[in-house]
């Protein structure tokens, strides 16, 4: 009888998006397209560029969650070529979500968005508004000559049942909304710390979140990013999720995460050492266990998974011993490379 275990299914999301720029607040200012994903230092790409050959050199597949409402003000369509870049490489590229993006189809757009107490929320739209941003993303793909998207995550992780029924509509079979120490909809239906969990027709794969320390009855919820955990821990859930056969772990990242800047135009930026060699050594690791872990894209891993595997949903417990160096580690180095960023470009002021 073979008693193998199967591998740790482990899928490292990279949220791929430009920024609105503090457009709503200041119609001087412009949205943010290109720079914000490649992170260019120096006539060098520390963003998208490093991700990419980082995973190359370790053979990670990741998974590049791509915005597509943006296309509503880059009439130029800058994210095409980054979307077919990646899928070159041999990543998945599914289905991102920004709705604040959808404004710029009118011509009064700054009424609009001054008007919405909540312009980036899908989970607050109806099923048939819901369903209208989701089939823009799906033609979106097909314009780009890109396949169908078959996993499909929000913006900000906004979540709600009308987006898991308008995503069933769409013919959209698995996400990853849900991070619970990102965003808390407050609905206890969608406090989901792990596992795959079936919601209105879909299979939902939450961002791994976690207890990273608890004194007493306090606890404090941390979602498993590259830019707010260590290798430490994040090596160290890894092992315990794999330990309480959690099948599948969903890890969240975003390429200008590899730089520091201090503009919204991303003009002033230096290279992240700190994040960088986070993602380095988890690629390694990963690469090192191969028989243990397996990096693969979501939808390969999804479609791995049994639709009827136990919906465990276990909140794993980090180390106080890793958290507390990470807190101190995070906050000198941000304070680091302020200090770098004034040298090179002069005293912080109010910058656009």
């Amino acid at each position: 009888m073979n008693t193998a275990v199967a591998r740790t299914r482990v899928c490292i999301t990279i949220d791929t998006e430009f920024s609105i720029g503090g457009a709503f607040g200041d119609q001087a200012r412009q949205p943010v397209a290109e720079p914000l994903v490649w992170c260019n230092v120096e006539g060098r790409s520390q963003g998208l560029g490093f991700m990419l050959e980082t995973f190359r050199q370790y053979d990670v597949q990741a998974t590049f969650f791509v915005e597509t409402q943006q296309r509503h003000h880059f009439r130029h369509d800058p994210m095409r070529p980054i979307a077919q870049h990646i899928h070159a490489e041999g990543h998945e590229v599914q289905l991102h979500t920004h709705p604040c993006w959808s404004l710029f189809q009118h011509a009064d757009w700054w009424n609009l968005a001054r008007g919405q107490k909540e312009p980036d929320d899908i989970g607050k739209r109806s099923v048939d508004e819901a369903v209208k941003l989701i089939n823009q993303g799906i033609e979106t793909f097909a314009s780009w000559q890109l396949p169908r998207p078959q996993v499909f995550r929000s913006g900000n992780l906004h979540h709600s049942d009308n987006l898991y029924r308008a995503l069933a509509q769409a013919g959209i079979p698995y996400s990853s909304n849900v991070g619970v120490a990102i965003y808390d909809s407050g609905n206890p239906h969608y406090k989901l710390y792990s596992g795959q969990h079936e919601r209105h027709g879909v299979r939902e794969f939450p961002v791994l979140s976690f207890s990273d320390w608890k004194i007493g009855p306090k606890q404090n919820v941390k979602s498993l990013t590259i830019a707010g955990s260590s290798f430490a821990e994040t090596r160290y859930l890894l092992e315990k999720a794999r330990s309480e056969g959690i099948p599948l772990v969903v890890v969240l990242t975003h390429p200008f995460e590899y730089v520091q800047n201090r503009d919204m135009a991303f003009q002033q930026t230096r290279r992240n050492h700190m994040t960088q060699e986070r993602l380095i050594k988890l690629c390694r690791f990963l690469q090192q266990n191969s028989d243990r872990f397996e990096a693969v894209g979501m939808a390969a891993a999804a479609a791995a998974i049994p639709a009827t595997t136990a919906p465990a949903n276990t909140l794993l417990k980090g180390a106080l011993r890793h958290a507390l160096p990470r807190m101190a580690a995070q906050v000198a180095y941000h304070r680091f490379g302020r200090w770098m960023l004034a040298r090179k470009h002069g005293a912080f002021k109010n910058l656009v």
